[in-house]
């Protein structure tokens, strides 16, 4: 799904659509989303959490991600707002994404103030 782009990030294409539930945020499967926090955010050590939020890029946004049993494979929910902000006018549409890796995604959480 993902491979490596550079330093700091993997990249990936994903079906992107809106979020369906006003108010959500960005979303993926939740067994996705575990398995890339497990592979990209763990350290190895014991018992770790993998239900951290991952940290994607779409253009030019920056946002994090949690997981939903509820979104189909291979497919990135986004809320509307960041829509907006895009190029994608029709969506579903495949688009890369990309997706930080642990020491960038610490990087941007500590920048926006949010739990790393």
């Amino acid at each position: 799904m993902f491979e490596r782009f550079s330093r700091g990030y993997y990249v990936g294409r994903l079906s992107i659509e809106p979020t369906p539930e006003e108010g959500a945020g960005a979303l993926i499967q939740r067994t996705t989303h575990e398995r890339l926090n497990e592979q990209l955010y763990a350290a190895g050590e014991g018992i770790e959490r993998t239900d951290l939020p991952l940290v994607m890029k779409l253009e030019t946004s920056h946002f994090t991600v949690h997981g939903d049993g509820g979104v189909p494979r291979d497919t990135l929910w986004v809320p509307e707002s960041l829509l907006d902000e895009t190029r994608i006018e029709t969506p579903p549409t495949f688009r890369e994404v990309f997706l930080a890796k642990a020491d960038r995604a610490a990087q941007l959480l500590r920048l926006t103030g949010q739990a790393v």
